[in-house]
């Protein structure tokens, strides 16, 4: 005649969460990063990122959209 076990929600909570990189709609990295991010604090480290350097090299950025804890889509012309 137990109670029924109970469980901390903020425990299920992680600090980190993994971003997938795309550019042009197709992945091109995976990054863990801090949960909830702002995007300006975000742009710098995706872009500093050896992988995507190379797809970026002489191309313009026309658009860096972001979905908060989920990914980053890089459009290049």
């Amino acid at each position: 005649l137990e109670s029924w076990p109970t469980y901390d929600e903020k425990a299920l909570e992680q600090a980190e969460v993994t971003m997938v990189i795309q550019v042009n709609g197709k992945v091109r990295e995976k990054l863990n990063v801090p949960k909830d991010l702002p995007q300006e604090e975000l742009k710098p480290i995706v872009l500093a990122e050896q992988k995507i350097e190379k797809f970026l090299e002489g191309k313009e950025i026309v658009k860096f959209i972001v979905v908060p804890n989920k990914l980053v889509n890089i459009v290049v012309k």
